[in-house]
């Protein structure tokens, strides 16, 4: 490995793409993880990256050309992460719903994977999906998307499409379709305790049903999350799908 001036300068738009990556994709940029270890995680991939990549001389001019190919490196790595990232908005989306509907809403908690506010039972899922996301070694294969991305897209030769809103867009209909597949189960049995809460509201209007609904919703709830945990996998099989659909897009629009 020789590191002449144009060698380092491709050296640093690997670890400047990484950079973005690590920063915006799911299990590396949690909140958790210090600042530093993602400026070594990233500069470790660099080092990887450097042995497989074939080195390609970069062509700009002046300063503002050099400025040029760092912030079009940074932004394919950001774009990479983020469609990838984005995925795991999903499960909030759901969480939030179901804690809608069986009284926990009014709760929120920072969501270290999102970094948004979220509700327990969407932090709950989080955290089970990014455990199944270790465990199948999803985690290895954005790994190999960044890599792959090197040789799709190669370094200094980086082109934002301006239709890549598309891909974003046709990710929306997934995301809700998802969502209430998730919450599916919980949304039916809610249904039936109001159709049930109901009837009796009419047939003994002096019970206080408001009361009385609160404590079955929330019982009823977590007995529900107690049954459908073991479908966990199948969710998360669900995100990984549209993990992989988002970031083969994203490479494809790149490349292209």
């Amino acid at each position: 490995m020789s590191f002449t001036v144009e060698n380092l300068e491709f050296y640093l738009m690997l670890i400047v793409r990484l950079s973005g990556f690590v920063y915006t994709a799911p299990f590396f940029s949690m909140s958790q993880i210090p600042r530093k270890i993602k400026a070594g995680i990233a500069i470790t991939f660099a080092i990887m990256a450097a042995g497989i990549v074939e080195y390609v001389p970069l062509e700009y001019t002046g300063v503002i050309g050099m400025g040029l190919l760092i912030i079009k490196e940074f932004l394919a790595g950001v774009i990479l992460g983020f469609s990838t990232s984005i995925c795991m908005y999903i499960i909030n989306f759901s969480g939030q719903l179901i804690d809608m509907e069986i009284g926990f809403s009014m709760v929120n908690m920072l969501d270290p994977v999102s970094k948004i506010q979220t509700t327990i039972t969407g932090n709950f899922y989080s955290y089970f999906v990014m455990l199944m996301l270790m465990v199948t070694d999803m985690h290895h294969y954005l790994i190999r998307a960044v890599m792959d991305s090197f040789r799709a897209v190669p370094v200094g030769q980086v082109n934002i499409p301006g239709n890549i809103y598309e891909v974003f867009l046709k990710f929306m209909v997934d995301y809700f379709i998802i969502g209430f597949r998730i919450i599916l189960p919980i949304f039916a049995a809610t249904l039936l305790v109001n159709v049930v809460l109901g009837v009796l509201a009419k047939a003994a209007p002096q019970m206080n049903m408001f009361v009385i609904g609160m404590q079955i919703k929330v019982m009823m709830g977590l007995a529900l999350l107690w049954i459908i945990i073991g479908r966990i996998p199948l969710v998360s099989d669900f995100i990984f799908t549209e993990m992989r659909g988002m970031a083969t897009a994203i490479l494809r629009l790149l490349s292209s």
